[in-house]
């Protein structure tokens, strides 16, 4: 998770919200990103989506199994298909997102019954530190507009 929140730390450099992931399998990494919406012009340049693109662009594969990913944000719905979809063994992630999580919130993906894959979901890893630099961000782009 050290590796994620550095990556989440490095995008709010960046002036985007502070979400970093990392993906790995058996230990070894595979991927590593901070969201890049603004940088990019993408909606959908979140790290999650970032490091799967990655990893599967490096395996030549669309399909991720025994990986673990590792993010500081619950995520997203969008991202959450995209997991399932890349057969990714585990999710460990930090802060949970009432507003916008996709997981154990809103809409559940994994839980779905049209879900074709479930992953292992472990949440609240380094969770107070993902959540101040969430605080963090947005307490300082509230003051910028003041």
């Amino acid at each position: 998770m050290d590796i994620a929140l550095r990556e989440a730390r490095a995008a709010a450099a960046r002036g985007e919200v502070p979400v970093g992931a990392v993906l790995l399998r058996g230990g070894v990494e595979l991927a590593r990103a901070g969201n890049r919406m603004r940088e990019l012009s993408d909606p959908t340049a979140h790290a999650e989506m970032l490091v799967i693109r990655a990893a599967c662009a490096d395996t030549g594969s669309d399909r991720l199994p025994g990986t673990t990913l590792y993010v500081t944000l619950e995520p997203c719905p969008m991202c959450a298909a995209a997991i399932a979809a890349a057969r990714i063994a585990r999710v460990i992630y930090g802060a949970s997102d009432p507003k916008s999580g996709g997981v154990e919130r809103g809409p559940r993906v994994f839980s779905h019954s049209q879900t074709h894959h479930h992953p292992e979901v472990i949440s609240g890893i380094a969770e107070r530190e993902s959540a101040a630099l969430m605080r963090a961000f947005f307490a300082a782009r509230r003051e910028e507009q003041r």
